[in-house]
């Protein structure tokens, strides 16, 4: 469990922060304002700079208050902006789209091994935004890249695939943990390599890498695009047919994602406060819950649309 510690808010330093426009005093005045204790701010032990929390920061002063509870994070300088870079996209105030890109640029030149993914989830962005700043600042290329699960992928994995076949060709009775080690790939790549061997086909080349898989992923964004006009109906009507879809009515899989659906599913005509009578202190919390829900559904449907797709 994270200990919380009190530290002095003279001894506390100004955030190595993604934010260009600095503290929004609006925002930090309404925490002032507010009763309840504030959540503990993060911390870099190393250089005492704030990593999340500056509001909460800036607040604690407007208080007169000596002390703030804090996290302390032990990490590089590099490790310590990703942190915060997170922590600014999926909550409290919300980084511009700007700032968003000025970080996402940042920790490309800091972490080129970083795949376009993980960045683009840390920074809040579409990977295939990621992509093109990758390319427009022109960084060093790598030979692999870290994906969000933590697992090293060539970006290139033709190379490995082909080295994969040949050690089949020579080795036919080696484990396919031997040949992905000798290859340099995953062992579910050696079994895909052996399988398309054994099928006859071209083994460096399979279903996930095909140039229609690669377009997909190019031209996909992590975003929304709002219709003109008011899609409640037509959602509604939607949302209907699959209620009434027997694959789903009549099994138990499908009786949780139906009840998963009827109390998360919100449409436009449906929201019960009109924006105008939100409380000012309350408007940027809410946005950036709305935002982060949003981008679960989008998660769930890039996830959707790939299964489909293979």
């Amino acid at each position: 469990m994270t200990s919380v510690v009190r530290l002095p808010i003279s001894a506390i330093r100004e955030a190595d922060s993604p934010r260009s426009a600095g503290v929004d005093m609006a925002h930090a005045r309404a925490l002032a304002q507010t009763e309840a204790d504030l959540p503990p701010i993060l911390v870099h032990r190393a250089t005492m700079r704030v990593i999340d929390g500056m509001h909460r920061l800036a607040a604690a002063r407007l208080r007169g208050e000596p002390e703030i509870a804090a996290v302390l994070f032990d990490g590089d300088d590099d490790e310590a902006f990703l942190l915060a870079v997170r922590s600014n996209v999926s909550h409290g105030l919300p980084l511009t789209l700007t700032d968003r890109r000025a970080a996402a640029v940042r920790i490309i030149r800091a972490r080129p091994d970083l795949s376009d993914r993980t960045i683009a989830v840390t920074a809040g962005l579409a990977a295939k935004t990621v992509g093109s700043l990758r390319r427009e600042i022109g960084v060093p290329p790598v030979q692999a890249r870290i994906g969000q699960d933590g697992r090293v992928r060539p970006i290139d994995a033709s190379a490995g695939r082909q080295a994969a076949a040949e050690l089949i060709a020579s080795h036919p009775e080696a484990t396919l943990r031997r040949i992905a080690r000798d290859a340099g790939i995953s062992v579910e790549t050696a079994r895909s390599v052996r399988a398309r061997i054994r099928a006859g086909e071209d083994p460096v080349l399979d279903r996930r890498t095909r140039p229609e898989r690669a377009d997909r992923e190019a031209n996909r964004e992590m975003t929304v695009r709002l219709p003109e006009d008011d899609p409640s109906d037509e959602l509604r009507s939607l949302l209907e047919v699959i209620q009434r879809d027997p694959s789903l009515r009549y099994t138990e899989s499908g009786r949780v994602l139906l009840r998963f659906l009827g109390s998360r599913v919100l449409l436009p005509d449906e929201i019960p406060l009109s924006l105008g009578r939100i409380p000012p202190h309350s408007r940027l919390n809410l946005g950036s819950l709305a935002r982060s829900c949003a981008a679960a559904w989008i998660q769930l449907a890039m996830g959707l649309e790939d299964d489909q797709a293979g």
